[in-house]
């Protein structure tokens, strides 16, 4: 991810990324595609 967020941990299929005080949990499946609600929950926290 970009907008300086770093990749703090992994628990099984998800990553969890930080900046600041903003976590975001995103699930990370080779080849698939996110759901569109997951999609617009990222760019509104990435854009706080």
């Amino acid at each position: 991810m970009q907008n300086g967020f770093i990749l703090s941990r992994q628990k099984g299929s998800h990553r969890i990324y930080v900046k600041d005080k903003i976590r975001q949990v995103l699930p990370f499946h080779s080849g698939g595609i996110l759901h569109p609600k997951i999609v617009k929950e990222i760019m509104e926290n990435t854009l706080k």
